[in-house]
């Protein structure tokens, strides 16, 4: 019975401890390879599996094969328009892209063949689409800059091949001088059936929906506004509740105070983080998976910035300013693309 006793504690206690959370690493350094290099704009990328999807200025957007190595690209030639995409989102078997400007199309395009056709089109001088994602295969959203006295919705309830713009009787009215940043295609953030929705300039604010669009709250951020070109430029969250935006003033790039804040409560409330520290201007942020939320890392012009503390405190691993935009692949390997580049990044403990 002893022996049987002791055998029991010790089964008991190896339980107790596989139950405790395993301690967060923290990066300590990171390796650097370039994978694209041409001259190139590329503001908008995503993983699918073992390819890294990109899209481009120049009417550009095509894949890197994570095994082979190999690329494709294609244009979408429409009208002899020069069209520069910064937002992409998938389903499962295709890919979408929107261009910035007048007028406006979004493509869906057959990620097998690369064929593409044009699901629709939007003219109005001040037409000028930011961000787009997906809640599932059927359902998915692009917002940009308004045309009216809200910003503009698009919503798709049949797998991308009809898009509906959302009246603004049924959205939050914006502010004078209230827009949407096109820098890293990371305006939207989606949890479930969540989204938040993140806006710049005169003011910055959050526009929360709880139900794929269907209805919005907006939330005030503490995050430098009042001029065109200040706000948020950024946001992600590590879960419903758990969240980050950045950004900064664009003009004054070195600015390193209300730029940066965080939320815990599912962007209801947001508190300033690492005020004069850390990274100035910021076009992408991100959590670094499996991190509990406390781990994050940033691009912009003050390089590549890495938290291990829920941004409090930040350490500069990368002084490349031409970086616009991040996705991790795992916790230790991201990629990241901006100014005739894309390179793979790999964090080491």
């Amino acid at each position: 019975m002893k022996n049987g006793f002791f055998i029991f504690s010790i089964l008991m206690s190896l339980n107790n401890l596989s139950s405790i959370p395993a301690k967060q690493l923290k990066v300590k350094s990171i390796s650097i390879d370039t994978i694209l290099t041409e001259k190139i704009s590329i503001r908008a990328i995503l993983l699918d599996k073992y390819k890294l999807w990109y899209a481009a200025d120049g009417n550009r957007f095509g894949n890197y094969n994570l095994k082979t190595g190999k690329k494709e690209e294609r244009q979408i030639q429409i009208d002899s328009l020069p069209l520069q995409f910064r937002s992409i989102a998938k389903t499962k078997d295709y890919l979408f892209v929107v261009n910035i400007g007048n007028p406006a199309y979004i493509f869906k395009i057959n990620k097998s063949n690369l064929s593409w056709e044009k699901v629709y089109t939007e003219s109005h001088e001040k037409v000028f689409y930011d961000s787009m994602n997906f809640w599932n295969e059927n359902e998915g959203i692009a917002i940009g800059d308004p045309t009216e006295n809200c910003l503009s919705v698009l919503i798709t309830r049949d797998g991308g091949e009809n898009w509906e713009k959302i009246k603004c009787g049924d959205l939050p009215k914006i502010s004078e001088g209230e827009a949407a940043f096109a820098a890293s295609n990371t305006n939207i953030c989606i949890k479930g059936n969540k989204t938040w929705i993140v806006s710049g300039g005169k003011k910055s604010r959050v526009f929360y929906s709880p139900d794929k669009g269907n209805s919005w709250e907006v939330f005030e951020t503490p995050i430098v506004q009042g001029q065109s070109m200040t706000g948020i430029f950024t946001a992600d969250f590590y879960n419903d509740r758990i969240g980050v935006i950045a950004g900064g003033n664009y003009e004054q790039p070195e600015q390193n105070h209300q730029n940066k804040a965080i939320t815990s409560d599912g962007g209801k409330t947001w508190k300033l983080i690492a005020e004069n520290q850390g990274f100035g201007y910021a076009s992408c942020i991100q959590f670094v998976p499996h991190s509990n939320g406390k781990q994050i890392v940033a691009v912009g012009t003050s390089g590549l910035y890495y938290s291990a503390d829920s941004g409090n405190t930040w350490k500069q691993f990368s002084e490349d300013r031409t970086l616009y935009t991040i996705r991790f692949l795992d916790n230790n390997t991201a990629f990241a693309a901006g100014k005739d580049k894309i390179i793979k990044i790999t964090f080491k403990n």
